[in-house]
């Protein structure tokens, strides 16, 4: 079942049904955990908390779901508080260790992290000998390791290994775990071919578990960092497919004098974005949705298979009569509509359109680049920013032109289709038009000349002015000493600043005053202060 699916059945469901077990939302959590998404599985295990607090599953996936969307220290205390609490089970210490192995990969401090190292182990090889599992047993391995206790953790490798082959032979439901084991153990014992074998058959048995298969990745980069081996082989088999961000050019309205999208080239460029999407295989794509060409990468995306997120600048209504609905006897509507019920997330930038130049486009163009940009380092995967562009300057910022110039101007390479390109014709009308563009006052070089420092201000502007509301009301309910920021601020922080501070997912909180609830983040400094 794709994240989309899932997303559409919580969307749907019957809350007072749900509400007779807490057996829904545990397999509904650990569903969308094994698909990368952990945010909503933190909201989902939380809407059961409230009814069963105790419920000691559900304790487990809500720091499972902390750990994986990053929210490392959060996720230590709440499962050090269940086991404090008396629950010494394997999941519960396997996933308290995860955490410790965690905040070491996050310390800036050496002696922290061989510190937090060596708590991981102590935990894992508690679990390991307390429940005879496989999964803690491999992480004590694997931990015995990055802490130089190399023979210890060749002997742990070694029982795991017999305790997986029994366990294969037997049969079981879920293979997925067990090959993954087989092939960390390998690396363990440094036997690439075996360890290669088992990957490969693992990463069969769980195509599209996007979160699990990043889990096995993560510890197996820390096995061949150590030993100083190449990833690239085991990266063939554990990789996750890469996350798209995507602009490009409108359908030209009917009485545009520059011809630059015009509807004849339609099936041309649905065409090249196929052609795209299908040489970059990617899985998941950020976009807007215009009609033109933004319409035509989320089709082309979900008809790929991929998983679809789509940011609207301002209000759906006049979202719609702006950029999607303005041609006459189109179909643009309909399809907008029928992408945004497949979509697995829909976010809206703001209540209402700034009239303040491009603003509000320039704004979406810095959020979806943000949370495509969280996604991905989410999931560990590339980023590849993909525009459909004539190759000139555009109407002004917002467009097209200004997303692949900032895109260029912090390192990416972007992919692009080219309008020029798929009609020659197009090409000549293009360049009469950059000549005549030169004499109009819309966009002049005054303007340009502003560059990017007027436009951040203007977009963080337009972030304050849409949501000042909202910030009044998310103030009441900040904790003492710590600091809450929206979704939109997240996002923008991962690229202006991703190595200053991180935001860590609070959850859906509910606003001061009864003004609804929002996904509030909790922000602080990437590394923690030690020596």
């Amino acid at each position: 079942m794709t994240l989309s699916q899932l997303m559409s059945i919580w969307r749907a469901r019957n809350v007072e049904q749900w509400l007779r077990s807490p057996g829904k939302y545990r397999s509904f959590a650990e569903k969308i955990l094994a698909q990368g998404e952990p945010l909503l599985a933190y909201d989902v295990v939380n809407d059961a908390l409230a009814k069963w607090p105790q419920d000691t599953r559900l304790r487990q996936l809500q720091g499972l779901a902390l750990a994986r969307s990053g929210a490392t220290e959060r996720a230590n205390a709440a499962l050090e508080k269940l086991r404090q609490a008396g629950q010494a089970d394997e999941e519960t210490l396997g996933m308290l260790a995860r955490t410790y192995k965690d905040l070491a990969s996050q310390t800036g401090s050496k002696a922290e992290r061989k510190r937090f190292l060596h708590r991981a182990a102590e935990i894992y090889l508690q679990a390991y000998e307390s429940s005879g599992g496989y999964w803690s047993g491999i992480n004590a391995a694997t931990m015995n390791l990055l802490t130089g206790r190399t023979k210890r953790a060749s002997e742990l490798a070694k029982r795991v290994q017999k305790q997986c082959h029994k366990s294969l032979s037997a049969g079981c439901s879920d293979e997925y775990w067990l090959l993954a084991v087989l092939g960390e153990a390998a690396l363990i014992l440094r036997d690439w071919t075996e360890a290669e074998k088992w990957y490969r058959r693992a990463a069969k048995r769980g195509a599209g578990r996007f979160g699990d298969l990043q889990s096995s990745r993560r510890n197996a980069h820390l096995i061949l960092r150590y030993l100083k081996a190449d990833p690239s082989n085991i990266d063939a088999y554990l990789s996750v497919p890469s996350v798209i961000v995507f602009s490009g050019h409108m359908i030209d309205e009917v009485h545009r004098v520059a011809p630059r999208f015009p509807a004849s080239l339609e099936p041309a460029v649905a065409r090249a974005l196929r052609d795209k999407i299908d040489k970059l295989g990617p899985c998941f794509g950020f976009a807007s949705a215009a009609c033109g060409s933004d319409i035509l990468f989320l089709e082309a995306m979900l008809d790929a298979g991929a998983e679809i997120h789509i940011v609207l600048p301002y209000n759906k209504e006049e979202f719609t009569r702006d950029s999607v609905d303005f041609l006459p006897k189109s179909n643009w509507r309909s399809r907008f509509e029928r992408l945004l019920q497949r979509a697995a997330q829909c976010v809206t930038a703001s209540t209402q359109k700034l009239k303040v130049g491009n603003v509000s486009y320039d704004f979406c163009n810095e959020l979806l680049l943000g949370l495509a940009r969280t996604y991905s380092v989410r999931l560990e995967t590339a980023l590849i920013p993909l525009a459909v562009w004539d190759g000139f300057s555009g109407d002004g910022p917002g467009g097209t032109a200004s997303a692949v110039k900032k895109w260029r101007a912090i390192g990416y390479k972007p992919e692009i289709v080219n309008l020029a390109t798929i009609s020659p014709t197009l090409n000549r009308r293009t360049q009469a038009r950059k000549t005549n563009r030169a004499n109009k006052t819309a966009f002049s070089k005054t303007e340009e000349s502003r560059g990017f420092t007027s436009r951040i201000v203007a977009i963080l502007f337009a972030d304050a002015v849409s949501h000042v509301n909202r910030a009044a009301r998310i103030e009441p309910i900040t904790p003492p000493g710590q600091v809450y920021a929206s979704e939109a601020f997240a996002a923008l922080s991962a690229v202006r600043c991703p190595d200053s501070f991180v935001c860590e997912y609070v959850g859906q909180t509910p606003l001061a005053k009864g003004y609804g609830t929002f996904p509030a983040y909790h922000v602080r400094r990437r590394f923690r202060s030690g020596k």
